[in-house]
């Protein structure tokens, strides 16, 4: 069965964690052409163009962070191309009903852009938070390196469309085997929340990594592995 890798916001680096999967990078990412419009259907119809052109009809679906939410959206579109779930430091829907928490989130998101900085001067400020003492002492370089690649407009028009993300009543719906991995101490998509998602999902199991952030493959890249692959190959 195909394994596909669906990257959070910042296109950290896989590191070849999955040998022989596919690494997707959402459109814009990694020189790849952008959507006309980013919005969460767009994402899974691009994704399912993807697997089309490689001739790949069910997938196990990886996702990290906004690649979650994207694996989300694609088992509640085409739930027929879903072998396996795996939801990694992500949440069913962007927190906060009050449109003020939304403001805010992209504030902080995009305000180091919007005053004047590079993506790549910004990188390092906006990942602050997402890593925990102990992280392996190359995971924010390769991800501040990651991030700094992307292209601004794109980055401007993801973080909008993260905002719009909701499908918690799609949560009961998933009928396939699912692993929710989840860092002790994420501050990006919390304990709690995970927990919940979990719950919600028939017969999901959760994986939970002490000591990490919202990172783990990177701050930990054994014990995720650990965590992931004999779920893979069940």
């Amino acid at each position: 069965m195909s394994v596909v890798l669906l990257h959070g916001i910042g296109g950290p680096s896989w590191d070849g964690l999955v040998p022989g999967a596919l690494d997707w990078p959402m459109p814009g990412f990694r020189s790849s052409a952008p959507l006309p419009e980013m919005t969460f259907p767009a994402l899974a119809a691009a994704l399912r163009d993807a697997l089309d052109a490689r001739g790949i009809g069910r997938a196990t679906l990886v996702g990290h962070s906004m690649g979650g939410m994207v694996a989300l959206e694609f088992a509640a579109t085409f739930p027929e191309r879903v072998a396996k779930l795996v939801l990694y430091a992500t949440t069913p829907a962007f927190g906060g009903r009050d449109p003020s928490f939304a403001e805010a989130f992209l504030e902080a998101r995009l305000g180091p852009l919007e005053g004047g900085r590079s993506m790549a001067e910004a990188a390092p400020e906006m990942l602050e938070g997402m890593f925990e003492p102990g992280a392996d002492p190359q995971a924010m370089p390769k991800a501040a390196a990651a991030m700094g690649e992307v292209p601004a407009q794109v980055y401007r028009d993801t973080v909008r469309c993260l905002t719009t993300f909701d499908r918690r009543a799609d949560l009961s719906r998933i009928a396939v085997p699912t692993l929710l991995i989840a860092g002790e101490r994420d501050q990006a998509a919390p304990l709690k929340t995970m927990q919940r998602m979990t719950e919600a999902i028939p017969g999901a199991r959760l994986v939970v990594i002490p000591g990490t952030g919202h990172m783990i493959h990177l701050e930990q890249p054994d014990a995720f592995r650990a965590a992931l692959l004999p779920f893979l190959a069940e």
